[in-house]
Parts: C-alpha cells; structure tokens; sequence
C-alpha cells in the first residue's frame, strides 16, 4: 500500500513539473517568445507561429547602432534594429551598466558614461525598450530586464545614448561609424545594367539603366519626373563624382522593346544625399494597371574620376583638387582628410565632421559620395596644423574651401580628433583576379594569380617570391580589400593547401600605390631560381598598423658640431658609424667631426610599431651592450644642391621603445632586461643627441649649402599605413666652423611649389635665420 502511495506522489508530481513550466510558458512569454523574425510577403499568410530563436541566433540577430547631432564616433543615440524597424532606448532606469553592455555590443571595450533626456537629438519611430537594467555582464541588451519589446510609456524627448571609451575590441572590425542609415529594406542595392556593347567591355560600368534590387532579382525605376539631382545621387552611392548628358531617344527606342517592371514609381531626390533610400520615393503599387504610363526606364550616365578612367587623353582632361588629399587610408579613396593653407598641409578637426561634408571632399577628390564620415583619428593621427573645425557644408559645394567653417586655435582641437573619410568608389571587379589561400584567416596566404595562356584558358598560378616585398603586399591587400599590408612572405611552405604549384609571374615590382598587382613591373617571362611552390609569394594583411613619424622642430633645435677623439670612437666604427675615410685614419689619434641632432620618432598610427624580426633573431652587440632589433632604422645624409650624397650616416635601431607618451597612454615597450621593442601607438622613441651614431660624418665636407635628410625605416621592413611621411628635410649651412638648419619638415608637409622653392634655395648669407 505505502509503495503504491508512493507511485502515485510521483505520478503527480512528474505530470506537475511538465505541465507547471508548458502554463507559465503560455502566460508570461519571456523577452525571447516576444523576438519574432521579419517576415517576408507571402500569397496566403500561414497561422502556424515561427519557432523562437535561440538566444545565439538573437545576439546575431540584434543591430545596434549610435546616432544623432552632433556627436563623435563612439558617442550617440542608442538605436535597436527589431521586427525590421529601427527604434530608440528610454532612458528610465538607465545606467553605466546597460551603456558597458551596449559599447560592447558596438565593439568598444566599454563605456565612459551615458546621457538622458534626448542629448544628441530625438529619435524617430518606435521606443524598442523601457526600464533596461543590466547587471553588466550581459553579452548583448535583449537579456537585460526590461518592460518587453515595444512596451514604453516615454516619448523620444528621454532617448537614452551611450559614451563609449575610443578603444576598439581586439579583432572586432570597424563598423560604419557614422553611416548613411537608411532604410535598407526600402532599396537594398542600386546597379548600372549597361546596354551599350563599349559600356561592358572594361569595368567601371558608367552608363545604363538604373535597377534596385528586388527580392531575387532586379527591377526597375520609372523615369517620370527623373532629374539631374536624382542622377548625382545614383552616381555619387556607385562611386562617381559627376554625371552628364545621356542619349535618350536610343535608350527609348532599345526600351520600348524590353519588358520592365517598375518597382519605384517616382523619385525627388535634392541632390545632397548620399544614397538614394534617403530620397523621398514613391513605390509602385502591386494592383496598378499602368505604373509608367507615358514614361520608361530610369537611364543616367556617369562620369568616373582620373583614376577609374582608361583612356589616357581623358586623364589628362579630368582634374581633381589640387589643395585637398587624403592620406594614411588603407584602401582606395579612404584616409585623412588634409587640406592645404598657404604652403602646408594641416587637418579638419571632428566637430560636427559628417557625411555632406565629407561627400564634398570625396567628389572633389574624384570619388563618389562619402560612405562614412570617420572622427577621431580613425585614419591615424596628423602632425601638422589642424586649419578647419566645425565644417558644415550643405552637399552641392565643389570644394570643402567653400562650405562655412570656423578658424580653430589649439584648445579647441588636437590631432586626436582628425577627421577623415570613406568614399563609395566605382566597382572595377579587380579582386576576382587575384586571391588568398592556406592562410589561419582570410587576412593571410599564398598570393594566387588568374593568368591566361596562349588559347586564352584562365587558370590559377602562383607569384615567384624572390624580389617580393612589403610593397608588393601593399598593393595585393588593397587590391583584395584587406586593409594595409603587415609583412610580404617570400617562402609560403606553411601555406601549402592548394593545388596550385606553376609560378606563372615573377619579377613583381611595385612602388606601392598601384591599384592592383597587374599596374606593377614584372617580367615578361617567367624567370624563377627558387620554382618550388613553397617559395611563392605570400602577404599577411591587416585593419590597422602603425605610422611613424620624426619631430622636425626638434632636430633643428637641438643640432650641433662636435669633433670627437678618435679613441672615443672604436664601438662607432665597429657599427659601421663613421665615413669611410675614417679606416685610413691614425688611431686612436686625431677626431672626427660629427654633425649630431636628437631625432623624437612618434607613432601616429593606429598599431604598435614592431621590429619585424622576432626577439630570437636580434643581434646582441657587446661594445654597446644592448640588442639591435633592425639592422637598419634610420639612415642619415648630407646632400649637396644636386642632390648628390656627401656624407652619410646610419642608424640601427639600437632599442626601439617607449621614452614618453601622450597623456592617458601607458608604455608598453622598454629594453631593460631583454624586455620587448617597439614603439606604442601615442608614444614616440626619443634617440638623444648625446649617444653613439646619433650623428652624420661631415670630416671630408666643404663648407656650403646642403640639404640634411632623415629617413626612418628606409627599406620598409615594417608595415606603416604612410611612408610619404618618412622623409625630413632642412636647409643646411656649414661655414666650416658651425652649422645652422632651417626649415625643417616632414617629406609631404609642403605643397609642391613650396618644396621646389626649398629644393632650390641659393643658401643663406648669413647666419641670421629669417
């Protein structure tokens, strides 16, 4: 009987623990069951509900993103993308604890603060969330408690933003920090259909029928009402910088025999905008009978800029701004915004920095409009002064000079806030001919080239490695859309898993700059010593990497003359220090006399500077007691008028580290005990005036006019997003006695009328510096 009692409690309390979870299930849906996926039109809607999705498919799912007036890259208006609508945040209950969980989710490593009552202006649409309280520990905002999707009683005058410290999760890549957001359901792709035979043969496609995207396929815009503003608009998002005429009664007469469907009915664009879903549209409706009645297809020609076009005469024809340029970007039509004042080139700060301002900049530069305006040195640091500051241009300017701006002193901006661009630029297809294989990531691999034999059979071959260099990466990584290059490779045996082995290019020599690897030197033959495939040509790409740069002024501070006793200079001699004329000298008796400055190298870039031999391979020199991680780091020349050498000196790297850095940056490099080289992103390395081969050889010197020049890693053995600025350069004069500089400044500061002026000064008169 007992037994049979205790079946029975068992029964019962085995039906209570399933049916007692199955009824709270049905009377209080959690936060999950209230998640349902967008969905698309169907003919006859289903009554059967879509399962719930896990909660890793909800934290893939869930868009997150910073928005509103004015603001900086990592601050803004929290904005939920949810059941295909983006919405905004309340800020009731608010805290630092849903804005770390937030900046998280944006790929900042946490947060600084969070604002309330609408700070960077009110939002639009739905308030997705009310009452958030996260614990911190959440990995995504949908986890945190909160009054349910949709569930609000705030209006958007308390949107809720977030303050997200400038420090980007390892790995975690870049998104569209301050992005067009559009609604990109409403059109989702927008293409050129050529239809002239001379349109199609060679990419960029610049003249046809305008298409969306349209579910599996493409439709078409109706031309009723079409105007030029409407035309700049789809030229600008598909990478060009104008549009002209276009023949209409041949594409009306090609028309007329198509069948068109036209998923837009009417668009009144103004011309400034930067992707044609920010237009007001009309879309055709599904029961029209007649949806272009007394109209066709949307058809608008584009004209490319100077670096997309084949014709060489055209080239010639197309001028772009000559006192704007972009510099430190990775890919084309990227960088640092930098605009030249005078005779030198400085930066834009950040205030109000944002995408008609930066489209203006692109479209001078003969690009497209602005894809992302970027804050706060995302394209590295400048070095030089910061002209512009609280740029607001409408949209239509020619130039960035033209838009209203205010003059900034230095209080108002640092090189931290730099702005900078990325441009939409026309699609030229140079990346299917070119790809990576074996690598641990897409970043990395055996470079494969699709070569073409006599029949005209494409195939796949590999890039013999000897003469491959980090320049040669450059271009493969930009070519491929991989951000800068870290390191050429010239053997790729750990790379072996294709079954590609024929080197079919060799000899690849490039300056850098090329668009892709086929703009490049290379042998008209194949000639290859080393054929095996593991000696083929590899790359290692990366986001982000370093960018080194010498303090000029201090150099010409700092220089002076010193003739030093030989028998102080045998370690000098030993590193090769000194001119040559010095091994016929009489020592340990005599001096030589030494040209000797302090050389500040700072890193403006975006990654650690890092030799790129490893610490097992550096060198360890007892006269001076320390490891030489790069043979080679700066070099150091005395030119004459002609720009002939006449004295030389080189440095080695005798330790890369950490002097100083800037405030709120901690050292991370220092040589101490075998400890780790390199130079930390906002620190710089100091080389003092007063340490051995920190100096040029002038003993067999004239008295004169020269130039002193100063190159920091001169073989670019190391990846840096800019080696134009590299190079420093000072007058110099040398009585025979004392020596004076003047002018001195990084390779690329000075407009070019100003360097020729520089190259060709007569010398100075006397040793008054104007």
């Amino acid at each position: 009987m007992e037994k049979s009692r205790r079946r029975q409690r068992l029964a019962f309390s085995l039906l209570f623990g399933l049916w007692l979870p199955c009824c709270l299930a049905q009377t209080t849906p959690s936060n999950a069951a209230t998640r349902t996926p967008t969905r698309t039109p169907s003919p006859s809607p289903s009554p059967t509900p879509s399962p719930s999705p896990s909660p890793q498919s909800q934290t893939a799912r869930l868009k997150v993103r910073l928005s509103g007036y004015p603001r900086k890259h990592n601050e803004g208006r929290v904005e939920l993308f949810h059941k295909g609508e983006w919405g905004t945040i309340c800020d009731d209950d608010f805290s630092i604890h849903n804005a770390n969980v937030l900046c998280r989710q944006l790929g900042f490593v946490s947060a600084t603060g969070w604002t309330h009552s609408a700070k960077y202006g009110k939002g639009q649409g739905k308030i997705w969330l009310d009452n958030v309280q996260c614990s911190g520990a959440e990995k995504s905002v949908e986890f945190c408690k909160s009054r349910g999707w949709g569930s609000s009683d705030c209006t958007h005058d308390e949107d809720a933003g977030v303050v997200c410290r400038d420090e980007r999760i390892p790995g975690y890549v870049d998104s569209n920090v301050i992005d067009a957001q559009v609604d990109e359901k409403k059109i989702e792709e927008v293409r050129l259909r050529p239809v002239v035979a001379m349109s199609r043969k060679k990419p960029p496609v610049t003249e046809g029928v305008v298409e969306v995207k349209y579910r599996d396929g493409w439709a078409q815009i109706c031309d009723l009402g079409w105007t030029v503003k409407n035309t700049h608009v789809v030229c600008g998002m598909l990478g060009f910088p104008h549009e002209r005429k276009v023949n209409k009664k041949f594409y009306k007469l090609y028309l007329e025999r198509q069948q068109n469907f036209f998923r837009v009915h009417s668009v009144a664009c103004s011309g400034s905008e930067v992707h044609l879903a920010a237009c007001p549209l009309e879309f055709s409706r599904p029961n029209a009978t007649a949806t272009c009645q007394g109209g066709t297809a949307a058809v608008v020609s584009c004209m490319p800029g100077p670096l997309f076009v084949h014709s060489t005469g055209m080239k010639k024809k197309l001028k772009t701004s000559s006192n704007v340029r972009l510099k430190g970007g990775a890919r084309v039509g990227e960088g640092r915004v930098e605009v030249l004042k005078g005779s030198e080139w400085g930066t834009v700060c950040d205030d109000r920095w944002n995408l008609q301002s930066a489209g203006v900049v692109c479209r001078e530069l003969g690009f497209g409009s602005a894809k992302e305006a970027l804050t706060g040195g995302r394209m590295g640091q400048g070095m030089g002064p910061i002209y512009m500051n609280e740029v607001k241009c409408i949209g239509h300017e020619r130039s960035i000079w033209n838009c209203p701006f205010k003059n900034i002193t230095s209080e108002d901006c640092q090189h931290v806030e730099d702005a900078a661009v990325r441009c939409n630029v026309p699609h030229m297809g140079l990346e299917d001919s070119i790809r990576l294989t074996g690598g641990r990531t897409r970043y990395e691999g055996r470079v494969e080239v699709l070569g073409s034999d006599s029949n005209g059979t494409q195939s796949w071959g590999l890039i013999c490695g000897e003469t491959w260099s980090t320049k040669e990466a450059i271009v493969v990584c930009r070519q491929l859309g991989l951000g800068y290059a870290n390191q050429g490779v010239q053997e790729t045996w750990y790379w072996d898993s294709s079954n590609v082995t024929e080197m079919i290019v060799s000899g690849v020599t490039c300056t850098g700059s090329e668009m892709s690897l086929s703009r490049c030197q290379q042998h008209k033959t194949v000639s290859c010593q080393k054929a095996a495939a593991k000696f083929a040509a590899g790359v290692i790409c990366s986001d982000t990497t370093s960018d080194l740069v010498l303090n000029a002024p201090l150099v010409q501070q700092t220089v002076y003359i010193e003739d030093r006793p030989l028998h102080m200079l045998y370690c000098s001699a030993e590193e090769d220090c000194l001119s040559k004329s010095a091994a016929k000298a009489d020592w340990p008796y005599g001096h030589r006399r030494l040209l000797r400055f302090s050389s500040q190298i700072h890193n403006i870039g975006r990654a650690d500077f890092k030799p790129k031999a490893g610490r097992h391979s550096w060198v360890w020199h007892a006269c001076h007691g320390h490891y030489h991680s790069m043979d080679i780091f700066t070099h150091y020349d005395l030119l004459n008028a002609n720009g002939t050498r006449v004295a030389e000196g080189h440095k080695a790297s005798f330790c890369l580290e950490d002097s100083d850095c800037e405030e709120g940056v901690s050292k991370r490099y220092e040589c101490a005990n075998f400890g780790d080289q390199g130079i930390t992103v906002g620190c710089w390395d100091l080389y003092r005036h007063d340490i051995d081969c920190q100096w040029i050889d002038i003993t067999d010197v004239k008295p004169g006019n020269y130039i002193l020049q100063i190159v920091i890693n001169p073989n670019q053995e190391v990846s840096e997003s800019d080696f134009t600025n590299n190079a420093m350069k000072c007058n110099c004069k040398y009585d025979g006695h004392r020596i004076w500089l003047h002018n001195c400044h990084i390779g690329d500061a000075f407009s070019e009328e100003a360097e020729r002026r520089f190259e060709k000064y007569p010398g100075q008169l006397n040793n008054h510096i104007p």
